[in-house]
């Protein structure tokens, strides 16, 4: 009884939390944010549709956008995923300094309930690490990423076809500017003559990622570089290995008005899944059954404007292309994609924001065929 008498002290205190929701145990302060946000959109295809339950109807993934398929065709989505919560918790030592952790879940890319009667999501972990000095372990987003340049978008991401983006466990030094990473790798690898993707899970060895960031008053430029190995042994006719590398340069200028532009460029062999959601592979299967590292280049641009306190809008632009031997891959694999979208948004009090925003994206396979995409998608956003 006593127990349960406890815990239900603890959900009332973190029920009734102030301002800031959060609470204390004991000598840990426990932190709850997060948002809900419903999302609503309208995407209309050149070269047919996406299939019930394809991801690319709930946010816009490069390779997704259909290149055959006949006829022009339209369809409507509405969802909650992107709603998010975040557990965060400071522990203090006797030494004077504090052991973090986060814990933060959403629904995004997760199965759930149909839309002919539920329409609910399983919940999903995004990050769950702890900090303690200079260390970081656990899962968040990759090294490699700069989450300082994205832009705020309706879509999940919004210049996907440009940038670096992933979360997987990691071990992580930081010091000042300089941050060096060991994480959880993985190879993707297109079958020799093309056909679907195989996920490897055969690596020896973590990536290794290395970065610094310069900070000056009018904003900031990140430097990132990766080194990892690409493995696929399938136990019969193929064991191969080979290396890729990249290099990210990313930043962030504000203007005194308070706008601001944000970038950033990545190229590199082999980079495949770090760079626009995986729209190439990060290598093929060669004819002796080795592995031959895919070259690729994305980069990414926005512009923010505020119109007043209340009201801003947001200019974006992203491509990517891939160096495919087509030879070994064929011609039905992503040559390059490119997107661009502009919108509104509009905050009547600080937690509450109303945004529209238009999409545009264009793909083109290596045998020619292409494709477009038109989406308009509104929202609204309660953050907490």
């Amino acid at each position: 009884m006593k127990a349960t008498i406890k815990t239900s002290a603890l959900a009332v205190s973190l029920c009734l939390a102030n301002a800031a929701h959060s609470a204390s145990l004991s000598d840990t302060k426990v932190t709850f944010t997060g948002y809900v946000k419903a999302d609503a959109m309208i995407s209309d295809y050149s070269e047919g549709t996406l299939d019930s339950g394809s991801v690319g109807r709930d946010f816009y993934i490069p390779s997704l956008t259909p290149v055959t398929g006949g006829d022009e065709g339209a369809q409507f989505d509405a969802h909650i995923r992107q709603s998010r919560f975040r557990f965060a918790t400071d522990t203090p030592t006797e030494g004077g300094d504090s052991i973090k952790g986060v814990l933060e879940l959403d629904f995004i890319v997760t199965s759930g309930g149909n839309e002919r009667v539920s329409n609910s999501y399983v919940p999903r972990i995004r990050h769950a690490y702890i900090q303690y000095q200079n260390w970081l372990i656990g899962q968040t987003w990759t090294t490699f990423m700069d989450v300082g340049s994205l832009p705020e978008s309706l879509d999940f991401i919004g210049v996907t076809d440009g940038i670096s983006f992933g979360r997987q466990v990691m071990v992580r030094y930081t010091n000042g500017g300089l941050q060096l990473a060991l994480e959880n790798p993985e190879t993707t690898v297109t079958p020799n003559g093309g056909g679907s993707r195989i996920v490897a899970d055969d690596n020896a060895v973590p990536d290794f990622v290395a970065a610094y960031t310069m900070k000056q008053d009018w904003g900031y430029v990140k430097v990132a570089g990766l080194l990892r190995q690409l493995s696929y042994d399938n136990g019969e006719d193929i064991d191969g290995d080979d290396t890729s590398m990249g290099v990210a340069v990313s930043g962030k200028y504000m203007f005194e008005n308070g706008d601001d532009v944000r970038f950033m460029v990545n190229t590199g062999s082999g980079m495949g899944r770090y760079v626009a959601i995986n729209a190439s592979n990060g290598a093929v299967i060669t004819p002796d059954g080795d592995l031959e590292a895919i070259d690729s280049t994305g980069y990414a641009i926005a512009y923010r404007h505020k119109w007043n306190e209340k009201m801003r809008s947001n200019l974006m632009f992203s491509a990517y292309e891939a160096d495919n031997d087509i030879a070994l891959t064929g011609d039905a694999v992503t040559d390059s994609t490119y997107s661009t979208r502009i919108n509104l948004l509009y905050s009547p009090v600080k937690a509450l924001t109303f945004g529209a925003e238009y999409a545009y994206a264009h793909r083109e396979v290596e045998s020619g065929l292409e494709g477009d995409m038109n989406r308009v998608q509104v929202s609204a956003k309660y953050a907490f």
